[in-house]
């Protein structure tokens, strides 16, 4: 376990480094890369960032080996559940290899909002994510609004004031 567990971070972080440097990055006030990546519940419907035009969209990296995570997503749950009638939406992406880890977490652990698998790392690489867990939160119109890195209980305060602040801002 412990073994498969080292593996996988050095495997995250090779794929990090051919990422390349901060200019690849994915930053405040860019576009969103789209992505359509399968429900990490298998017999779903695969999950695609466009779809969600028009809401504000948290996505946050994460995985299963990843303790900020695991810390992280239950507060980010009750963020969903307080704001998703407003239009609030999260997508959880999974990058664990094997999957069943990050299904495992999931039993113990259920959350409301969606969640994809990545388990090639393709948008891994993609939002060019260097730690665990990285977020991206989206507006309305697909850009970045803000790119959050690790997790602190307190962190939850910051995030939760930057989603009032896209959902109070009038629609165009």
């Amino acid at each position: 376990m412990i073994l498969r567990r080292m593996a996988q971070t050095l495997v995250l972080a090779a794929g990090l480094l051919s990422v390349g440097g901060a200019a690849l990055a994915v930053e405040e006030g860019q576009q969103a890369p789209d992505f359509t990546l399968p429900d990490i519940a298998e017999g779903k419907p695969p999950i695609t960032l466009s779809a969600l035009r028009g809401k504000t969209v948290y996505v946050d990296f994460w995985a299963s080996w990843c303790a900020p995570c695991l810390r992280s997503m239950p507060l980010i749950n009750e963020l969903y559940a307080r704001y998703r009638e407003q239009g609030f939406e999260v997508i959880a992406i999974n990058v664990d290899d094997p999957i069943e880890d990050g299904r495992e977490f999931l039993l113990d652990t259920p959350l409301d909002y969606l969640i994809a698998a990545d388990t090639k790392g393709e948008m891994l690489g993609a939002y060019a994510v260097r730690g665990m867990p990285t977020s991206f939160l989206i507006d309305r119109d697909g850009v970045v609004r803000m790119v959050h890195m690790g997790f602190r209980d307190n962190d939850i305060v910051l995030i939760e004031d930057a989603v009032r602040s896209l959902l109070d801002a009038p629609t165009p």
